[in-house]
């Protein structure tokens, strides 16, 4: 099945695509673990609201929606819906280089999370750079002042866009490339294998700059030896 759709109108200007084939994986059976883990994360998202605070906020945020993007509320208390995230990032997608500041909808579930949205995006424009070299801001408007914050990767935008309702002038996210440190974007096992081969090096060195004095060493005392040998 292919992860992209048209968009719902015809002079939209929004890409439309839906990551269900990335975020809705069926756990293998026997696996019980992973199961576990899936029912953990949706216990962590419903924590917020309860299951009738949620049927309200759904019906009231399909009453304010104007673009047809609306959610729809499973029995299981998951629900599903759009966001919009605009693309701001140095260099442009390589699928769409005019796409650059544009506007992208994507379609998540409630149980999504901030990281898997990043990932699904990077993935659709194929962008190879890792992850952990961007962040999803909310970028929220009161009194005339803009702020934007950087979300953590275990946050669920569905959520956010539930509470806030359907109006991207009071909340909207923006996708960027943020500053990090060095070697921040390297896995644990990646860095201590930079270890192993830093250890290697210096042991190298070392035995290359011992052998280099003990052959000075023997010249020297052979020059010694030379001065005072009886003539």
């Amino acid at each position: 099945m292919s992860s992209g759709y048209s968009s719902l109108e015809e002079d939209a200007e929004d890409f439309f695509f839906t990551a269900r084939t990335s975020f809705f994986r069926r756990a293998p059976q026997g696996k019980s673990r992973a199961g576990q883990q899936d029912v953990e994360k949706e216990k962590e998202t419903h924590n917020y609201l309860s299951k009738e605070e949620i049927k309200e906020k759904v019906q009231k945020y399909n009453l304010a929606v104007t673009d047809k993007l609306k959610m729809t509320l499973n029995s299981n208390g998951i629900y599903t819906g759009f966001i919009k995230v605009q693309m701001e990032l140095c260099k442009p997608p390589q699928t769409s280089p005019g796409s650059n500041g544009c506007m992208n909808t994507l379609h998540i579930s409630s149980t999504n999370t901030v990281g898997e949205v990043i990932e699904a995006l990077l993935k659709k424009f194929l962008v190879t750079e890792s992850p952990a070299k961007f962040a999803l801001y909310k970028r929220c408007h009161r009194e005339d002042q803009v702020y934007a914050c950087k979300l953590s990767d275990r946050e669920h935008p569905l959520y956010l866009r539930l509470v806030a309702g359907p109006r991207t002038d009071t909340l909207s996210f923006v996708l960027r490339e943020h500053e990090i440190g060095e070697w921040e974007a390297f896995s644990l096992p990646e860095l201590q294998n930079f270890l192993r081969i830093l250890d290697k090096e210096e042991d190298e060195q070392l035995q290359n700059l011992k052998r280099r004095y003990t052959a000075y060493r023997h010249k020297l005392e052979e020059a010694l030896g030379e001065v005072w040998k009886p003539g």
